[in-house]
This record gives C-alpha cells, structure tokens and sequence, in this order.
C-alpha cells in the first residue's frame, strides 16, 4: 500500500528545493511523492518544476486583493485543509519559510499529520530581519516532527532550541542537488534579453554581474541606496554588464525601473527560468543578493557573492570567505564590488559548505525513519555529522 508525501511549494525556491526531494521519492516501493503548488507566486512555481521534468499534481488559486501576510494566509489555510482531507497524506514537507511553508505546516498540524520542515534551523536570532522569513520558520519549528537541517550549524541551533518529540537529521541542502542537476543539462537560453547577453558578451570578451534584491525590509530606502550602488558598478566597469531578473512584487518593479532603466550597462528582464538563472549563475564574476538560495547556489560555481543584508542565517559561505555581508550601505557595496571584480577574484571549485549533491537521498532515508519504514540501525550522516535526537 502506498504513503503520499505530499511536497509543498509556493514559491520558485521552494519548488526548486522540493524536486531533487521528489525525484528521489519518484521510484520508492512505498511513499509517493505529490507536489502541490500553493498558487502563492502563481506562474514561477510550475516554471521551475519543468526544469527538472516536473509538474505540481494540485495547483491551488488563491484569490488575492493586496499583498497582504494575513490575506494570503487566511486564503491557503482552507484550501490546504481540502487538500489534506482529500489525500490523507503520511506527511507533509514544507520548506524554509515563506507564507505556504507556515500555512501548510499549521495546517497539517491541526490534522495530526507529521510535518517535515526541510532547510529546517536556519536563524539569525533578529526577528526583523529577515522579515517576516526568521518569526515564520522558529513557528514551524515548533510544530515540525522531523527537522531536515541544511548544515551543522543549523542542526545545533535547532538543538539548543530542544524542539519537542522531534528529530534533527543534517542532510545538506537540497538546492546543490538541484544547481547541480541543472548545470550538467546544459539547457540553452530561454529568455531573448538573456540569450543576447551572451552574445554579446561572448563578442566583447565582457562580463556579467547577476543582480537579486527583493527582500521585504528593504523596499524603499534600502532598496533605492542598493539600487543606486548597481548603477554606480555599471559606470565605474565598462567591460561589465548587470543582469537584474526583476521580482514580480510591483513595488520593487517600479524602483528597479526608476533607478536602472534605461541604463546601457544595465538588462533588466522577466524572473528568469531556473535554467536561465542557473547559466547566469554559472558565468557571473560577481553576483549581488538579498536572495537566500543564491547564497547557497553561487559556490558551487565559484562565484563571490556580495549579500545585501547586514545579517544572514547562511554564515557558512561567509566564513568559507566566499560571501560578504554588505547591508545596503552605497559605499560599502561599492568598494567590496570594485575589489572583486579589480582582482578577478574567483573561488575553488567543488567547496560548497552547503551539500554535496546527495541531500535528497539523505531526505528519502529521513521521511523513511520517521514513517518506521525501516529500522534505525544507524545515524544518517552528511560530512560525519550525526542525527541529533530532539
């Protein structure tokens, strides 16, 4: 007889994170991976499934009239609730800690259902930032019964936070998995404005600069002061070209268009297909991020990442001495970016302090412990790092 795991996502870094975890599950003798799309970013969910030969088998709509925490949260709740109590799932796997991940989890939750919080622990102890990303996951925390941490660092925060009847199981994060997968396919460029960046690059011998921001504590101000740093690196490296996927939130949209459209050295396009983003990733000298998952993606290609935020629940790239934490200060942002793109810096390859491209196997066996598929006959381990018990 078989168990649905039912995969949660909302949003593309969920998606991209849950398939290497589907993938995994696709030929289990017992547990049968079902993808559900929230419907919280509507068409970037679906986009980055194909990349991986994937599609959701539930897309759920949820009518929204503003932005709102609260509005998208009341909306999931039920349709979750429908979901649930139609397919009667094992368990439910959300990830990291968006607005579907928290819905989900306390969904699952009221109906007894265990919860795996996969990229579970990550935390910088300030619940203002990044908001509300650290308050959503330390609540799924305390509801979770298995906690799939991305690294030790994140296992021991979980520990010395003792969640209750619960395991800690280090996996590594799933998103080198996926990075990975992606690479090695070599997909051509999607998008046209991308595909004629490398042309064009290509031709002058030039080089790309990849550029995220969108976190919510840093509209306005913050945003504007970063913005106007990226315009400054365009006009001080003529031989460098910004490539900026603009985030769907029209707010951020429109300050993007404010300060950079228009700008020669600059591209602006559409949220990029996963494929897409992993090319640029791939051929950046330099990327720029408010992002998380960048942060955890760029090592495996090298690549020195400037993070736009003054703290990051991902200090492992820092102290690796491939990430900088930059905040949205102009001058600090410009001189971190003129170092590195003056020296050409470029990291070693095949270091990534996130994964070693295996996670998802290490997940499978995890869901399989805690569902008593197996016997526990010994820890799961990712660089000798062990199950801790909660």
């Amino acid at each position: 007889m078989t168990k649905e795991i039912l995969l949660l996502a909302g949003t593309r870094p969920e998606a991209v994170k849950i398939a290497p975890v589907a993938l995994a599950l696709a030929d289990h003798a017992v547990l049968r991976p079902l993808i559900v799309h929230s419907g919280q970013h509507a068409d970037m969910v679906g986009q980055a499934l194909e990349a991986f030969g994937l599609a959701p088998d539930v897309a759920l709509e949820v009518p929204r009239a503003g932005g709102g925490q609260a509005e998208l949260i009341a909306g999931l709740l039920p349709r979750f609730d429908r979901v649930l109590a139609e397919h009667a799932p094992a368990a439910v796997v959300v990830q990291g800690d968006t607005a579907t991940a928290l819905a989900g989890a306390l969904a699952a939750f009221w109906r007894g259902i265990p919860v795996a919080h996969l990229e579970a622990g990550l935390r910088t102890r300030d619940l203002a930032g990044p908001f509300p990303e650290e308050g959503t996951r330390q609540m799924i925390s305390r509801i979770a019964s298995l906690h799939l941490a991305p690294t030790d660092e994140a296992a021991g925060a979980l520990s010395a936070e003792r969640p209750p009847g619960s395991d800690i199981v280090v996996t590594g994060n799933t998103v080198v998995d996926a990075v990975l997968r992606v690479a090695a396919a070599g997909l051509p460029a999607k998008d046209p404005d991308l595909a004629a960046l490398e042309e064009g690059l290509d031709a002058t011998g030039g080089r790309l600069v990849l550029v995220t921001v969108h976190r919510r504590e840093s509209w306005g101000a913050p945003l504007h002061r970063v913005l106007g740093a990226v315009r400054s690196i365009a006009d001080r490296h003529p031989d460098v070209r910004i490539l900026l996927p603009a985030h769907p939130n029209p707010m951020v949209r429109a300050q993007v268009q404010e300060v950079l459209g228009g700008h020669r050295g600059v591209v602006i396009t559409e949220p990029l297909a996963y494929s897409d983003l992993v090319r640029a990733l791939a051929r950046a000298a330099l990327v720029l991020t408010d992002s998380g998952g960048i942060q955890e993606e760029a090592p495996s290609f090298g690549v020195p990442v400037l993070v736009l935020r003054d703290s990051t629940e991902r200090m492992a790239a820092v102290e690796a001495g491939g990430a900088w934490l930059v905040g949205t200060d102009p001058t600090r942002i410009l001189a971190e970016a003129g170092w590195v793109l003056g020296s050409r810096l470029r990291l070693p390859l095949g270091r990534n302090p996130f994964g070693d491209g295996l996670a998802a196997g290490r997940v499978r066996a995890a869901l399989e412990r805690m569902l008593g598929l197996v016997p526990v006959t010994r820890p799961i381990r990712w660089r000798d790092q062990l199950v801790v018990s909660g």
